[in-house]
């Protein structure tokens, strides 16, 4: 889950934790994912849940970054990465993150 996410994480260097909860009282199930390059104060909350065939659907994904009290909310991973390209990386970071990318959908079409 969160594929991509995790790969720009590892592309631009940041360290990264992840949780599994799952609340007794909604259908919800939620994963966390906590990242930075020195402390991992950033938190990705992905709120997702079960279609009837079984795939996983992501509902939400909220974005705290260094302890935000509003989170910003995301319906897909794609609004997410550009954010987080545009807000978090460097120009070497950038860069970095394109060509391992492109390895990636290599790797992905080659399968």
């Amino acid at each position: 889950m969160l594929a991509r996410i995790k790969t720009f994480l590892k592309a631009s260097q940041f360290k990264y934790e992840k949780t599994y909860i799952r609340p007794m009282m909604v259908p919800q199930h939620v994963y966390v994912l906590r990242f930075g390059k020195k402390k991992l104060n950033n938190r990705l909350i992905a709120k997702y849940s079960h279609s009837w065939t079984g795939r996983l659907k992501i509902d939400e994904i909220d974005l705290r970054l260094h302890g935000q009290h509003n989170p910003r909310v995301f319906q897909d991973e794609n609004e997410l990465l550009k954010y987080l390209a545009s807000h978090i990386l460097t120009d070497d970071g950038r860069e970095r993150y394109a060509k391992v990318r492109k390895a990636a959908e290599r790797e992905h079409v080659g399968e």
